[in-house]
C-alpha cells in the first residue's frame, strides 16, 4: 500500500537515510524503531510526502507520489512527535478548524467531530482551552485532529511521550481498535518497547540512517535464537561482581540495573556455576538467576548496542 523504495536522503554532506527499503501493507500495524539520530523522522517525513527523497522512489497503490503527492495526502492521517494544536483554542474549535483544511464543512463536519470526540473521550471537554488540558488530553486530542478525515493509513510519531499512564493506555487501545474495526493501517514509532510488543504486525528496525532488521516479532526475536538471556537478581550490588561480569569472555552484553543484571550468552554455555563462582567471591549474594527467552530489547541492543531510548 505505501513503501519506500532505495530511498535515501542526504543534508549537505550527512546522509540521514541510506537506500531504505520498506513497505506497509494494508490493514497491518507496522513498528519503526531506532534509537535517536537513526533516521526515523527523516523516513518518515519521506513516506508522508513531507520531504522528498534525494534519490530513490515513494509509492502509494505501485504508484509514485513524487510528482503528485495528492492521492497520499487525502488517505493519510499524521499525528507529530511535537503536539500541533492551538492551545488557545478550545477543543472543538481545534476539530473545526483542522476539518475545514480538509475542506469539510456543515453538519458533516458536525458529525464527525462528535464522533472523534468520543472516540478520544474528550466528549466533556469539548469547550475546554486546551492550554488547560493535561498532557496525555493534549496527546488525544492530536490523534483526534489525525482522524478527523477518516484516513485509511495513520503515521503516529511518538504518540504516548511523556503522558500518564492512564492516558497511554488508553491511547495504546484506541489505535488497536481502529485497527481491528475500520481495517486502518498504522506506522507506529515509539520509545517504548512493549508498545510495539502489544500493537505491531512487523517491526523495522534502523540505526545511523541504515535498514539493520525487519520481520515479524517472532522473525526478529530469532535473531537471537543461538543465545540465553539470563536475569541475575540481588539485594545490591557491588564493583568486584560487576567487574567480574564485565571482564567475562562468554558473556556478549550485559545491562546493570539497580537490583537486576541482564547478560546474553551463547546457548550452549553454561553461566550458571560461573555466577554463583563470581557472587561467591565478590561476597555477595544472589536472590535468583533465571534464563529468558530473548526480547525486542535483547535484540535491538544487540542490533544497536545502545538501549532504544538513547
Amino acid at each position: 500500500m505505501l513503501e519506500l523504495v532505495d530511498s535515501t536522503k542526504s543534508f549537505k554532506k550527512v546522509k540521514a537515510v541510506k537506500k531504505l527499503n520498506m513497505f506497509i501493507e494494508k490493514g497491518e500495524i507496522v513498528g519503526l524503531l531506532g534509537p535517536n539520530g537513526a533516521g526515523k523522522s527523516t523516513a518518515i517525513s519521506m513516506l508522508s510526502s513531507l520531504m522528498e527523497p534525494t534519490s530513490g522512489d515513494v509509492r502509494y497503490c505501485n504508484k509514485s507520489i513524487l510528482k503528485n503527492p495528492a492521492p497520499l495526502r487525502k488517505i493519510l492521517g499524521m499525528v507529530p512527535q511535537e503536539i500541533a494544536l492551538y492551545e488557545d483554542l478550545t477543543a472543538i474549535e481545534n476539530l473545526q478548524f483542522f476539518g475545514r483544511l480538509y475542506r469539510m464543512k456543515g453538519k458533516e463536519l458536525q458529525r464527525k467531530i462528535d464522533v472523534i470526540l468520543e472516540l478520544i473521550g474528550l466528549t466533556d471537554h469539548r469547550k475546554d482551552i486546551v492550554k488547560k488540558f493535561s498532557g496525555g488530553m493534549k496527546r488525544r486530542l492530536n490523534i483526534g485532529v489525525a482522524l478527523l478525515h477518516d484516513p485509511e493509513v495513520i503515521i503516529m510519531d511518538e504518540p504516548t511521550v511523556g503522558i500518564d499512564p492512564q492516558s497511554r493506555n488508553y491511547i495504546l487501545e484506541t489505535v488497536k481498535r481502529l485497527n481491528e474495526e475500520r481495517q486502518m493501517t498504522v506506522l507506529y514509532t515509539s520509545h517504548y518497547m512493549e508498545e510495539v510488543e502489544f500493537l505491531c504486525d512487523r517491526i523495522y528496525i534502523m540505526d545511523k540512517g541504515n535498514l539493520i532488521a525487519s520481520g515479524t516479532k517472532q522473525e526478529i526475536k530469532q535473531i537471537l535464537s543461538a543465545e540465553n538471556t539470563i536475569s541475575i537478581k540481588a539485594d545490591r550490588w557491588n564493583d568486584a561482581f560487576i567487574a567480574s561480569i564485565e571482564s567475562s569472555p562468554t558473556i556478549h552484553r550485559i545491562k546493570v540495573e539497580e537490583k537486576e543484571i541482564t547478560i546474553v550468552v551463547p546457548k550452549e554455555v553454561n553461566m550458571f556455576s560461573e555466577l554463583a563462582k563470581m557472587a561467591e567471591q565478590a561476597g555477595l549474594e544472589l536472590r535468583s538467576i533465571d534464563i529468558n527467552s530473548p526480547t525486542l530489547e535483547d535484540v535491538f541492543l544487540h542490533l544497536t548496542g545502545r538501549a532504544l531510548r538513547d
